[in-house]
């Protein structure tokens, strides 16, 4: 079998507007994602997607094409598909960063391995190690009344955990978890994301008001760019502390172990794939730390690889700190053939071989951007 073609769709996807993510990073309203099509010389063709959005990964569809077309396809074209481990090393070292790019080949090939054995992926990836994966809610970094009006929406669809965007303002950022508590009343679980937007001086300060609302987790509460900054933050608050941003590879992984500045690490499919989220993984476990999966509102494709992922790596500890595959209750459409099983508060994986998913090529068509 060899690879032919790596072909490229890019598509723009709008996010519920009572729903649109607001944060510290930014704001996220859109999604100007590229799915991709690995095609072989058997009829097998792998499904991948990057996930980018330039305010958060510093990549966009323009750039991730221009990559696979000029530089990584000419890598792939004419190899073996199965020989994932191979392909992906080289392309680690044709291009530096770009890990969403990165990922959504890799993606595809470990879809068309999975559909040429006749394997889910979580199979390929050594079997589950749960049934479901629990997931929570992600509030929006809105005005504190109408981000207690979406979280209480949240609740009624069936959510027990959610988190809160925080990192915007401390003031606000205080009474928007106050508000959303009230909503919700003391049985869920609440958690804050500040995605990198407070100081060191900030984060503690606000994390130690935060207290009397009974949260049980704060993510990324300073920049990643030193990771001294978050480890000041652990020793000085009693939260336990989650990295995101600061959890590209395993070697950041170790930085962050090493610098004691974390509890939990947030893994991504897009943050260079699949074989590098259970690397960072297998980190965390050796250092007696537990993972997560987060999220960046990714559509089918990538929402089917999180869950495979999540369903088979046991250091993920999706039941204390569940995941955030939550995009169905964002988006009219992931551009699937048959929705994926996600329901409030929990998600399934698909039942087919591969990542287990059909695009919809009339809804691809009719999201699909001209680039």
């Amino acid at each position: 079998m060899k690879i032919t073609q790596i072909e490229t769709i890019p598509v723009q996807v709008p996010i519920h507007p009572q729903r649109a993510i607001h944060g510290g990073r930014g704001s996220h309203t859109v999604s100007p994602f590229l799915l991709v099509k690995i095609h072989t010389d058997e009829g097998v063709t792998g499904l991948g997607e990057v996930s980018c959005t330039p305010v958060w990964s510093g990549e966009d569809q323009v750039t991730a094409a221009h990559f696979i077309r000029d530089y990584l396809a000419p890598l792939l074209v004419g190899q073996d598909p199965l020989q994932i481990e191979r392909l992906v090393r080289g392309v680690q070292r044709r291009i530096a960063n770009n890990s969403f790019t990165k990922a959504a080949l890799e993606m595809a090939l470990w879809d068309i391995l999975g559909k040429v054995a006749g394997l889910p992926l979580y199979q390929l990836l050594g079997g589950p190690v749960r049934e479901v994966v629990h997931t929570k809610f992600s509030v929006s970094g809105l005005a504190p009344q109408k981000a207690a009006e979406i979280a209480l929406w949240a609740v009624e669809q069936g959510f027990q955990t959610m988190k809160v965007k925080v990192g915007l303002d401390p003031e606000e950022d205080v009474a928007r978890v106050a508000a959303v508590r009230q909503a919700v009343g003391p049985q869920v679980r609440l958690g804050v994301d500040a995605n990198g937007g407070w100081s060191p001086r900030l984060a503690i300060q606000t994390i130690q008001r935060l207290y009397e609302y009974d949260i049980y987790f704060v993510e990324q509460p300073v920049s990643d760019q030193d990771v001294a900054w978050m480890a000041d933050v652990r020793r000085q608050t009693r939260l336990p502390v989650m990295a995101d941003e600061s959890v590209y590879t395993p070697q950041d992984a170790l930085a962050v172990v090493r610098a004691q500045a974390a509890d939990v690490l947030s893994l991504y499919v897009g943050k260079g794939g699949i074989g590098p989220a259970r690397q960072i993984a297998v980190v965390a476990e050796a250092a007696g730390l537990v993972c997560t999966v987060g999220s960046n509102l990714e559509l089918g494709i990538g929402n089917a690889a999180m869950i495979h992922l999540a369903l088979a790596t046991p250091a993920i500890d999706a039941e204390t700190f569940p995941c955030d595959i939550l995009s169905p209750f964002f988006y009219a459409t992931d551009l699937l053939e048959e929705a994926l099983p996600i329901r409030a508060g929990e998600a399934r994986p698909p039942s087919g071989p591969g990542l287990g998913v059909r695009l919809d090529e009339e809804k691809v068509a009719y999201y699909r951007v001209d680039r």
